[in-house]
């Protein structure tokens, strides 16, 4: 079960494939390199430390997940959460946050917890990714057109207040190096998908900059010289406070890095015709972030677009992602010293186009014209993650959203009186429906459709107090129940307490699996009596009948219990 894909795939592994994932590897390394350090600098913080983490991290994210080409590094979705934990905490409090972040995810892993992320309502995940794409644009304003702006506020609004009181100061220079950086991205983009043209962007801003020596700020000007190698292994230190107040910002972190890296594995399993591990991918990723921050790293996750370049470069197994993450140390290790020459618009306009491609604008609209329950949701963690915190709007989009689905669920379940009430559809015909059974006098059929669970337990009360008079026998037909949760199993033991009280004989019909498994457990099988419990409805009525002292009908349904011949229904 935990076997990481690293060591499957190895057991077959040949020359051919090792020739396609080096070149793989050393595709997406040249290509995670702008990223890496854009990505730290857009997090406020020195460019290394992006590359750290791509190198850390992107080893170990394809050594021990569960995908066969996963890659994994920095990415755009942990821009604002990092930007704002360094803020408030220091880089040593994103440290803290990052190891507490990797612990829960190993341990999220370990309890299987791999399939129940994927259960992330879409509305969410795409409020909160078109929100955070949203503010990536919005630092890139100070770099991009060259404001003379020193400090930058944490909060949108107040940020964008900053720029337009500084807009006179914009520098021609870094803006005509951000527009050329873009049209040379997309430009080779449209020519050859294959070029990287990031880097080649990358590359062609450095030395245009050097060369004609536009006055614009690079990341030797603001960060000085990147080291060329990784630093010593260490550890923060950690005190039960700091611990405390980190504990939301690192569920935040495990979550994203839960729902980021699941998701690019789900991409790159539809490319190749293949499956992850889900739950080996969630430990690999815990001992990946780890391990990052130990080395002077950030959160890292599955990166979407770097894991789909290695798919179409020709990777095959882990070994390209681990390539990936060796070719951009020795880039690192050789290179390091011309890094001081990126202009920083050059690194603005890339990150304005990663921020353009995660908004994901025609998703966005398409889920606009979704049920209004929907909308709310997406624009509520949209407008959350801009305008208050990521931590905040991921936590109350998802209690929206699972708030909203028990309210859906509790519309859906249903209870009737339909003893006199039922009637069959003209289309589906029931035969067991309750208008095709004599029921005697003295008898009441109480019919509930869908789960019975906390969001349905307000209707199942409101139509009990439909009775004006107390039936000798109640039968609560059970069918349509797939399942049933602690305040239905109370709800049905309230309601055997009534009964009791007033003299009424309870009886149960079709119950399925799972509500009877429940009803045993709790005892309450016991208490109504084994001999009330009924797979149809034919026999539960001619129980009400010995009850009654009547004569037993003969019975008009099939052999098979009503509640077996459903689960054989497509």
């Amino acid at each position: 079960m935990f076997v990481p894909k690293s060591i499957v795939c190895l057991r077959d592994y040949n020359r051919e494939t090792f020739t396609k994932d080096l070149f793989a590897g050393i595709t997406v390394g040249v290509v995670a390199l702008p990223l890496a350090m854009a990505f730290a600098i857009a997090s406020g913080l020195p460019p290394e430390r992006g590359l750290f983490t791509a190198v850390v991290a992107g080893f170990l994210i394809s050594a021990l997940g569960g995908s066969r080409v996963q890659i994994g590094g920095p990415t755009g979705a942990f821009v604002v959460l990092v930007g704002t934990v360094a803020a408030q905490y220091g880089y040593n409090g994103l440290v803290i946050a990052t190891i507490l972040a990797g612990m829960l995810l190993v341990v999220m892993g370990l309890a299987r917890f791999g399939a129940m992320i994927k259960f992330i309502p879409l509305p969410v995940v795409t409020g909160f990714t078109a929100g955070i794409a949203v503010i990536i644009f919005s630092t890139q304003i100070r770099d991009f057109f060259g404001l003379t702006l020193h400090e930058i506020p944490i909060d949108f609004f107040d940020k964008w207040a900053q720029y337009l009181l500084h807009i006179d100061s914009f520098n021609p220079y870094s803006l005509a190096v951000g527009l050329g950086t873009i049209v040379l991205i997309l430009g080779l983009r449209r020519i050859n998908p294959r070029i990287p043209g990031m880097l080649v962007a990358l590359i062609v801003a450095a030395v245009a900059t050097s060369f004609w020596q536009f006055p614009i700020e690079t990341i030797g000007s603001r960060f000085g010289n990147l080291p060329r190698v990784l630093p010593a292994p260490s550890f923060p230190t950690l005190d039960w406070g700091t611990i405390r107040e980190l504990i939301s910002p690192a569920f935040t972190i495990a979550l994203l890095a839960g729902i980021e890296s699941l998701l690019s594995a789900t991409v790159a399993d539809g490319m190749m015709g293949t499956r992850h591990k889900s739950n080996v991918e969630l430990v690999g990723q815990g001992i990946a972030n780890i391990g990052s921050a130990i080395f002077g790293g950030l959160p890292a996750t599955g990166a979407i677009a770097r894991t789909a370049t290695n798919v179409k470069s020709g990777g095959r197994t882990p070994v390209a992602g681990m390539i990936h993450a060796l070719t951009l140390l020795l880039i690192m290790i050789a290179f390091a010293p011309q890094a001081k020459y990126i202009p920083l618009a050059a690194l603005s306009g890339i990150l304005m186009i990663v921020a353009w491609n995660m908004s994901e604008i025609e998703r966005f609209r398409a889920l606009l014209r979704t049920p209004r329950s929907d909308v709310v949701v997406l624009l509520s963690t949209f407008i959350l993650t801009i305008a208050v915190d990521l931590t905040v709007a991921v936590q109350v989009g998802v209690v929206m959203a699972a708030l909203l689905f028990m309210r859906r669920m509790s519309e859906v379940a249903n209870v009737g009186v339909v003893t006199r009430e039922f009637q069959d559809s003209e289309d589906k015909p029931d035969p067991n429906a309750i208008g095709k059974k004599r029921v005697p006098p003295g008898v009441e059929v109480f019919e509930i459709n869908g789960p019975l669970f906390f969001g349905a337990a307000e209707t199942f009360r409101d139509t009990l107090r439909t009775l004006t008079t107390k039936p000798k026998v109640l039968i609560v037909r059970m069918r349509q129940v797939p399942v049933i949760d602690a305040t239905g199993l109370q709800l049905l033991d309230e309601l055997h307490k009534e009964c009791k009280r007033d003299g009424t004989q309870l009886i149960f019909s079709g119950v399925h699996a799972q509500p009877l498994v429940a009803l045993q457990r709790t005892g309450l099988w016991d208490r109504v009596g084994a001999d009330n419990v009924f797979g149809n409805i034919d026999d539960a009525l001619n129980r009400a009948r010995t009850i009654l002292g009547l004569p037993i009908e003969a019975a008009k349904h099939d052999s098979e219990p009503e509640v077996a011949r459903e689960k054989k229904r497509p």
